[in-house]
């Protein structure tokens, strides 16, 4: 352990003293406005810019926002993770980024709760304030939900990570796109084909990104809870934060009656993303982190509802 050292009291300068020891410097002149109204405004000059742009705005922006659900907990805060942008003709120069703060502040003061509904308000109004035709809205978060063991009936908090995305155009209307993430269980059929016993597993994530119908109704279903759903009931087992020995038991001996492989997986959850009416088209993705390979083991399935018969 180095030697500590010690030093006798000292006269320390004032902080003012301090802060120029270290490099602060006087105010310098002031000759620019300092009122809003008479400061140029280089984002709204208006010249032609050569190009019009897809998308300008912000990302990255962290908030509390509220989050309903039909399982528990049925209201939750979480901090959701925002992207806003609108695209701009090659007459304008750029846009102003503080309305989109701005905006987002408004609504938080009344109570932001993060669903469809909200949402699509939310962006309209947001093309308004920008005087845009058109605006998108990216809101990722987790999204928590209670799993009880399923001997034990001991509870406890689960998530998902969760993805949802509204747009709005001022002649094609609204887009609703939805993403979910979530982590299985996956046991391998060749394993346990081969073996005289046993059969390697693996933690798995599913991911299912999904279009949504415009005349979806989420006040009478919740989508969360059902992509969820399409992805625990297809895997092997589903995950839980608390199992007694009667609950491993019950989940490794389920784990060893369903094997699955990835491709397995993602035709699973396809077959169920299908038959959800509210469904346009929809991708699914698992990723399997191998217990006894070095790799992971991937699939993937995309398909358009609207163009494609089976």
């Amino acid at each position: 352990m180095d030697k500590i050292q010690t030093f006798p009291n000292k006269s320390l300068p004032n902080k003012a003293l301090r802060h120029k020891l270290f490099g602060s410097v006087e105010p310098g002149p002031r000759s620019k406005p300092v009122e809003k109204s008479d400061m140029a405004d280089l984002q709204n000059t208006k010249k032609d810019f050569l190009f019009d742009l897809d998308a300008v705005g912000i990302a990255n922006v962290k908030h509390p926002i509220v989050i309903k659900s039909k399982l528990k907990p049925t209201s939750q805060t979480t901090i959701g993770t925002f992207q806003f942008t609108s695209s701009i003709d090659k007459s304008s120069k750029g846009t102003n980024m503080s309305r989109f703060t701005e905006h987002l502040n408004m609504y938080h003061e009344k109570g932001f709760t993060a669903d469809f509904k909200s949402l699509k308000q939310f962006t309209k109004e947001l093309a308004v304030r920008l005087k845009q035709k058109d605006a998108t809205t990216i809101i990722s978060y987790p999204w928590f939900f209670e799993r009880r063991g399923p001997h034990s009936n001991l509870p406890g908090m689960n998530h998902a990570d969760v993805t949802v995305t509204v747009s709005y155009d001022k002649k094609a209307g609204f887009d609703m796109k939805a993403s979910l993430s979530g982590l299985i269980t996956t046991l391998c059929p060749c394993s346990k084909e081969i073996s005289e016993y046993s059969a390697h597993n693996q933690r798995g994530r599913v991911t299912m990104e999904v279009d949504l119908d415009e005349s979806f109704d989420e006040d009478h279903m919740d989508w969360k809870e059902l992509l969820l759903e399409a992805a625990e009931s297809n895997a092997s087992a589903r995950l839980h934060p608390v199992l007694k020995r009667p609950d491993e038991k019950m989940v490794t001996e389920q784990a060893y009656e369903n094997p699955r492989f990835v491709e397995d997986m993602v035709r699973l959850v396809a077959a169920d993303l299908y038959e959800m009416n509210f469904v346009t088209q929809f991708q699914v993705v698992c990723r399997n982190e191998e217990s006894i390979h070095m790799h992971d083991a991937i699939a993937s399935v995309t398909y358009n509802k609207l163009n494609n018969n089976l």
